[in-house]
């Protein structure tokens, strides 16, 4: 294919984007996320406040998610967010990619109705051509603040800004759990001292909407502590459960222990699990003819068929495909029903079905007619082509 020609036509109003950005940050970030910076930049660029609310609607997002995307970029280091006295979010500093910023740990926000931008020194007389930023404090380079909205199969997806229906991970108790230690307040200053701790804290609390008690923190300790978790991972962990609808620490500590089990290790591996679980949520659902998030008892019912009787995804399939050919109601139970008899028989895959379908098929019985008073008398046999063969021959 022959090379393009890209040609300029020069406005006077333009809006400067680094190149570093485009090379380095882009292709991490979310649609809400590359909308909302270049947003900020273009309003920057001419000296134009504006505020959470008039972000949120001009893309048609909430203001979560318009506070999401400016906390996920402060913690890529491209903004600094500024508050008030009174921890309100009072202003947005764009941060120059030659000039790595280490930002403090801050209390959580409320939102503010104005926002004005401070430009940084090195962006006063144009824009130079920096150098790729050294994140050391940044937050995942696997990006799970990013990854999570794609956690789900697109078919499961709700727009930017809308609520997502997504499957409850399954979690179960791990046989041999590690052994929680009682920490004390020295362990809790001495790991809040931690840079990455504290973004990752602060972050959290972003998600809960609240502070963290002593209870939260010491849970977060323990993923860190002793089952070995990253920073990065347990970010994403604490957005998967958020997604889901659970803020609750001991769900969120039983999700971790099952991720311990399977020896995830980044938010990589948490993310894949995740979308391959979702998958398989989706397609039962859509396997019975459902087109609704899967209630908590059709949720113990799928646990069921994956975990408990390990069956593949085709061959729940085919009971499915059994039980909408046979039953408009009550279609879970009679598909347990279907699954739970293959699982006694040892089926374990779809070929197997087909063979105890053979072994059911059974030579037909034949009875012997009543007896009446049409029958009841000895019933000869004639074969009426021999007979005719006896007449034409004589």
């Amino acid at each position: 294919m022959n090379r393009l020609n890209i040609y300029q036509n020069i406005h006077k109003e333009q809006t400067v984007v680094s190149n570093c950005f485009i090379d380095d940050y882009m292709a991490e970030a979310n649609d809400a996320q590359l909308k909302i910076y270049l947003f900020l930049i273009r309003m920057m660029s001419a000296n134009l406040p504006t505020s959470v609310t008039d972000i949120a609607d001009k893309f048609n997002y909430t203001e979560k998610d318009v506070l999401r995307a400016l906390m996920y970029w402060e913690s890529r280091q491209l903004l600094a967010l500024e508050y008030d006295a009174a921890h309100n979010l009072s202003g947005i500093q764009v941060l120059s990619l030659d000039n790595p910023y280490e930002a403090p740990v801050r209390t959580a926000p409320r939102i503010t109705p104005v926002l004005s931008f401070i430009r940084p020194a090195s962006m006063q007389s144009g824009m130079t051509a920096p150098k790729p930023m050294a994140a050391a404090s940044a937050m995942s380079p696997q990006n799970p603040m990013s990854a999570r909205m794609n956690a789900a199969p697109a078919s499961m997806q709700a727009p930017f800004g809308a609520t997502a229906t997504i499957a409850e991970y399954p979690v179960k108790e791990v046989a041999s759990q590690p052994e929680r230690p009682s920490y004390s307040m020295d362990d809790l200053k001495n790991f809040k001292k931690n840079e990455e701790t504290q973004q990752l804290l602060f972050v959290t609390e972003q998600y809960l909407g609240r502070q963290l008690t002593r209870s939260d923190m010491e849970t977060i300790l323990f993923f860190y502590d002793r089952l070995g978790f990253s920073a990065d991972l347990i970010d994403y962990l604490v957005q998967h459960c958020v997604e889901r609808g659970k803020k609750d620490f001991r769900y969120m500590e039983k999700v971790a222990l099952s991720w311990a089990e399977q020896g995830i290790t980044d938010p990589k591996q948490a993310q894949m699990a995740s979308r391959k679980y979702d998958k398989t949520v989706y397609t039962i659902m859509k396997s019975l003819g459902k087109n609704t998030s899967p209630a908590p008892k059709e949720l113990e019912y799928i646990n069921k068929w994956t975990k408990e009787y390990g069956f593949l995804l085709d061959v729940i399939q085919e009971a499915c495909d059994k039980t909408v050919m046979t039953t408009d109601s009550h279609r879970f139970a009679y598909a347990d029903g279907i699954l739970t008899k293959w699982y006694q028989a040892g089926v374990r895959h779809k070929a197997d079905i087909a063979a105890l379908d053979a072994s059911y098929q059974r030579p037909v019985k034949q009875t012997a007619p009543a007896n009446n008073r049409f029958n009841r008398f000895a019933q000869n046999s004639y074969d009426f082509d021999q007979l005719e063969q006896n007449i034409l021959s004589n």
